[in-house]
């Protein structure tokens, strides 16, 4: 049955008593366990990697589309400098690295980063990982990148207003920012949470918290607070009958925004 007391909203930007530097042990510790997983295409959560597969996609179509790229060249990316802030095992960073762009992956888990680095090495692939925070990383790169990514982070970190503000400066001024997360509705809530940690175990018990995960308009209205101007957003289905995912006009559950710096 679901708990009425679990769907009720917490406040986004109220930082008293929480890391400076915005993340939890906690979720970190839980991120540790998992990173080794990731890459596995047989198992627990290869359902991740089927999701990982269709936001990429979308995002190297934004991306495209952003900078007047024909997504359909062989390196379409090729010279966009790019950002992932929260790369984990380097699920994004591979393929936007295959589509020609210099890529940088910052991840404050240790154990991602290093899981990371040794599949980019089996891959042959370039990529520079960081075991650093982005608010460091905006210190050393303000404004260097052409594109910065955030995806499914944000519901993790203590102070999410802090987080979207630390992505907008690590952009170049007319550079794209793209996030994605969990909207906070009752769907999300028996999909997100009852269907995917405890019926189909697609990812492990306690991945996620409903009241951190944030609703579009909340997602907006931080942006906007640091200037960015949202250009394009899609929400993201799960097909159990074929096992696979896509894009769809229905940001209920998981979906995408992509904005301009």
């Amino acid at each position: 049955m679901l708990d009425k007391s679990q769907l009720k909203s917490v406040p986004k930007s109220n930082t008293a008593g929480r890391n400076s530097d915005n993340f939890s042990p906690v979720e970190i510790a839980r991120f540790d366990q998992l990173a080794e997983s990731w890459w596995d295409p047989g198992g627990q959560y290869k359902t991740a990697l089927e999701f990982n597969r269709a936001r990429v996609e979308y995002f190297i179509a934004q991306i495209c589309t952003f900078y007047g790229r024909d997504p359909n060249d062989s390196h379409p990316l090729q010279g966009l400098n790019i950002l992932d802030v929260g790369c984990g095992g380097g699920l994004v960073c591979e393929p936007l690295a295959r589509a020609g762009a210099n890529v940088v992956g910052i991840d404050v888990s240790e154990v991602s980063i290093e899981v990371a680095k040794r599949h980019a090495l089996q891959s042959q692939l370039k990529i520079e990982y960081r075991h650093e925070h982005a608010q460091h990383t905006s210190q050393v790169d303000l404004r260097r990148y052409d594109v910065v990514i955030n995806a499914e982070v944000i519901e993790h970190v203590p102070d999410q207003q802090a987080l979207v503000a630390q992505c907008s400066q690590l952009c170049k001024v007319g550079g794209c920012v793209i996030m994605a997360t969990l909207n906070r509705t009752i769907k999300s809530y028996l999909i997100g949470i009852i269907g995917a940690e405890y019926i189909m175990r697609y990812l492990p018990i306690g991945t996620h918290s409903w009241r951190a995960f944030v609703k579009p308009d909340e997602l907006q209205a931080m942006a906007s607070t640091m200037g960015l101007k949202r250009v394009a957003e899609m929400g993201m289905v799960y097909n159990p009958l074929s096992q696979t995912w896509r894009t769809t006009a229905n940001l209920g559950v998981n979906y995408i925004q992509v904005y301009k710096s």
